[in-house]
């Protein structure tokens, strides 16, 4: 049988990470916990509306305010395309392509992406592929944008409203997600939510959110523990470190 957590270093050291990553940030990890909890029985729509207000709520948190301060913003980068999307006969080809960043998720990243998997939800007959250009499929979210809206609130709403998290889960038994490199937040939390999911070899996954006084955002908390169980979600969580792609295989996360 596949073991429940196979932390590189043993036991004794993914015990080791989780005591520091909640100790440095106590209310992050333990609004993961219970939002992990607490969402075991909600559907996919009601898990994400769960976890976009419990990221909102800690982005006015002192853990979040300490990490914004003590890395200043880049100005914003221009949009000038995010996403390419190509078809072939019945495929849709859905790349991110921000490789100069990682592929990180920011504002037009996250629209562009729901424009493109819009598109397979309306036609039926398409079968879709997400995948990225550059070293890493996707370092997570844009830390540049992360507490940049004026309003938590006014965040909360956008990302319910434009959710790349809501259309793949509607279109899950369609897609393909092909990774390799960094699989960061929005990187892994996203792709979890395809009904197959390919990783290359040296591919990394992770869910680094505690460290900066977060929850997972872009569906994590609600992908994750579908397709690994809920106490291996609260390991890469509460631990804050990636595993290799060898022990994601061996959890049936790729």
């Amino acid at each position: 049988p596949t073991p429940f957590v196979r932390p590189e270093g043993g036991l004794q050291a993914g015990l080791d990470l989780i005591t520091a990553a909640v100790g440095a940030n106590p209310i992050a990890g333990t609004a993961l916990a219970l939002l992990l909890r607490s969402a075991a029985g909600l559907g996919v729509a009601a898990g994400l509306i769960a976890e976009s207000a419990t990221y909102s709520a800690l982005q006015e948190g002192a853990e979040f305010r300490r990490w914004r301060a003590s890395r200043p913003a880049r100005p914003a980068e221009p949009d000038l395309g995010r996403v390419v999307t190509t078809r072939a006969g019945d495929e849709l080809r859905i790349t991110l392509s921000r490789p100069a960043r990682r592929n990180a998720v920011d504002r037009h990243l996250r629209d562009a992406l729901a424009e493109a998997l819009a598109v397979a939800v309306a036609d039926e007959r398409l079968r879709a592929g997400l995948t990225a250009d550059g070293p890493d499929f996707c370092a997570g979210g844009d830390l540049d944008e992360f507490g940049s809206r004026p309003d938590p609130a006014l965040g909360h709403v956008i990302r319910l409203t434009r959710s790349p998290a809501q259309l793949l889960s509607r279109v899950a038994a369609r897609t393909t997600a092909y990774l390799h490199g960094a699989c960061l937040g929005a990187g892994v939390e996203l792709p979890a939510f395809a009904g197959r999911v390919v990783a290359a070899p040296g591919t990394r996954l992770g869910l680094p959110e505690i460290g900066l006084g977060l929850v997972p955002g872009a569906g994590g908390t609600v992908s994750l523990p579908r397709r690994i169980g809920r106490h291996r979600t609260a390991y890469l969580g509460l631990s804050g470190q990636p595993v290799s792609a060898e022990i994601a295989l061996g959890w049936g996360l790729v």
